[in-house]
């Protein structure tokens, strides 16, 4: 992967980055939303901005790169973040992986991703869990919260960034599937999760983790 990046002029570029563009970037699909949101903003969208001031003061964003991957034991696929963002508050550095929805699940579930084995699975699995302090976790957890959280760490560790924050920008009028991101808060320790609030939930590999769920301005939908 290069470490190259050329700024995005506006959202369409983002599109190339994707790994099916024909297929995810349409009106009203999360990756297309997303885009759109975050380019016109040219920082941190409103309501993202609001979020992450109930934690970290006056938060200032440094770098946005979509779709960005983040290599993890275990297997050739990374995660892919659909934007991890470097950003700044009160003189401390935090690594933020943002995973954008509307409609879409978060993919499958432990158990489900676990139907075809591999010593790559297994090894991967058990790396998430070591980082994310966990000792297991319920088969009914969906495996892209483990690595998307897993991705915020990594690049925090890698930054030397003292904060690391999972950060769901869903755009769903129905909030759907924020149960399954509340039953990983719970299981990561925060207790109840809820719309529009950041959670601490303790430090994690050397990084103090926060997970947030923010609710997207709807216009976008249309874009």
């Amino acid at each position: 992967m290069s470490k190259i990046y050329i700024p995005a002029a506006d959202a369409e570029v983002w599109a190339q980055f994707l790994a099916e563009p024909v297929k995810h970037w349409r009106r009203g699909y999360s990756a297309r939303t997303l885009a759109y949101s975050w380019q016109e903003a040219n920082d941190f969208p409103s309501e993202v901005s609001a979020v992450l001031s109930q934690r970290f003061p006056s938060a200032e964003l440094l770098l946005a790169l979509p779709e960005h991957q983040v290599a993890l034991p275990g297997g050739s696929r990374p995660s892919q973040n659909d934007i991890w963002v470097l950003a700044k508050s009160q003189g401390q550095l935090i690594s933020i992986a943002v995973e954008g929805k509307v409609s879409e699940p978060f993919g499958p579930t432990i158990q489900e991703w676990q139907a075809d084995p591999s010593s790559g699975k297994t090894k991967r699995l058990a790396y998430l869990l070591s980082l994310l302090g966990l000792t297991s976790a319920p088969d009914t957890v969906r495996y892209q919260l483990l690595h998307r959280t897993a991705s915020a760490i990594i690049e925090a560790q890698r930054f030397n960034a003292a904060h690391a924050v999972m950060l769901v920008h869903s755009f769903s009028q129905s909030n759907e599937w924020l149960q399954d991101y509340a039953v990983f808060a719970n299981l990561m320790g925060a207790g109840t999760a809820a719309c529009n609030t950041i959670v601490s939930v303790g430090n994690r590999a050397g990084v103090e983790l926060h997970l947030a769920w923010v609710c997207g301005n709807p216009s976008y939908l249309s874009k």
